[in-house]
């Protein structure tokens, strides 16, 4: 069964459609800022996880001379 509301014949009748004039333009923008925002901020996470995983590796064999 589908899940809208229309019945009868309403699909189908003749009424004038009703047109979106004003859109705000900024949506995408922000959206595709906020993601990009969000990758680089996981990039830098794992850059510095990796720096600090490497420096508990390998620094006491460093530390040691």
């Amino acid at each position: 069964m589908s899940q809208h509301n229309i019945s009868g014949s309403e699909a189908f009748d003749r009424t004038p459609k009703v047109y979106i004039r004003n859109v705000r333009t900024g949506g995408m923008r922000r959206r595709r800022t906020r993601t990009a925002i969000a990758f680089v901020a996981g990039a830098a996470a794992a850059i510095v996880g990796g720096v600090v995983g490497a420096i508990v590796l390998f620094g006491p064999g460093l530390a040691g001379g």
